[in-house]
């Protein structure tokens, strides 16, 4: 991205910063006391069932220390799941194992934990060492999710989701997060994950970028991105539309996986989303944003959806990369 170097260039391309996003966006459409709702992962899958919106399913939460020495009670007979801190933030203290064998809990990286390290890493949790603020939390034991096999030569070690940005029920801008040896199989861009540009209209992949270059494959799998597509596009953004109902919250980031039995499925929701995804479109959110703020209020979901697929289409950078 050599070419956006100067502010000027960047506000050519509509790029917005941090600060317009926190004042002009957050500030004026989120209201602070709806922010719960979503920065506590269990608040947010229990509101999601309340409004019929598939989530991973829940095994069990860990409330307190003494709960702490029944953790392995609770994880008999799961032969892998998830471990999460309900008010953690960038992927922080999300534990992934992806079998058991005999004693052992298995990663996807193929490092062995002990019970005592899943007893540890729980009791972390709840002291409040991944939380926003550090306040004392929630542990959270999710199933795995059996993400879509067609999309398994694009990720490596951990599960793809996709993060679309939703502002005032409209679908804005989408990118799917693909984890590497880097991000530890987390889909975490800061980490090390590739993010891949998805073109709003189609689900099909744009451009790539890992730690802000330009990526034409995936650095472990090798394969290329430009054939990536997601299927069932259109549930998917139906799905992330629907969120502004469910929390009331203008400016929000929807996190979502595709379960192969089960289709779209929610996995968090950011009231605070990062900017990365710019990079990842090579286009700034301004655009789309200034075009969303003049539509009328009480539009319908669904309606939503169409005029977003329809205005905010794009040609993929990678296939003319590929054509020239």
């Amino acid at each position: 991205m050599r070419e956006w170097t100067t502010p000027g260039k960047l506000r050519a391309k509509g790029i917005i910063g941090m600060n317009r996003r926190n004042i002009r966006y957050i500030g004026r459409y989120n209201n602070r006391r709806l922010y719960p709702l979503v920065d506590d992962k269990l608040q947010t899958k229990l509101l999601a069932e309340r409004f019929g919106i598939t989530t991973p399913a829940l095994i069990g939460t860990v409330t307190t220390q003494f709960g702490v020495k029944h953790i392995g009670e609770l994880l008999a007979g799961h032969q892998g799941f998830v471990i999460k801190p309900a008010k953690g933030s960038g992927g922080k203290g999300i534990l992934v194992v992806e079998r058991v064998e005999g004693n052992d809990y298995i990663k996807p990286s193929g490092v062995r934990m002990s019970l005592s390290d899943i007893e540890r890493h729980v009791s972390n949790i709840l002291s409040g060492l991944y939380s926003l603020g550090g306040a004392p939390d929630v542990a959270l034991i999710e199933a795995l999710i059996n993400f879509d096999e067609g999309l398994s030569e694009y990720t490596y070690e951990g599960v793809p989701d996709i993060r679309v940005i939703v502002f005032k029920g409209y679908p804005v801008m989408a990118m799917m997060r693909l984890s590497t040896a880097a991000s530890d199989g987390k889909a975490n861009l800061h980490q090390g994950a590739v993010g891949v540009g998805l073109d709003i209209a189609s689900g099909t992949a744009i451009r790539g970028v890992q730690f802000d270059r330009t990526r034409h494959d995936h650095p472990d799998t090798g394969h290329e991105l430009a054939s990536l597509t997601i299927p069932d596009w259109p549930t998917l953004l139906l799905l992330a539309a629907g969120c502004y109902e469910m929390t009331g919250l203008g400016y929000l980031g929807t996190d979502m996986v595709l379960d192969r039995d089960q289709g779209p499925m929610l996995l968090e929701l950011n009231a605070r989303p990062g900017l990365a995804i710019q990079m990842a479109n090579g286009e700034g959110l301004r655009r789309r944003l200034d075009l969303v703020e003049k539509q009328p209020e009480g539009v319908a979901a669904q309606a939503r959806v169409d005029f977003a697929r329809h205005h905010f289409a794009r040609r993929s950078e990678l296939e003319a990369t590929a054509e020239a």
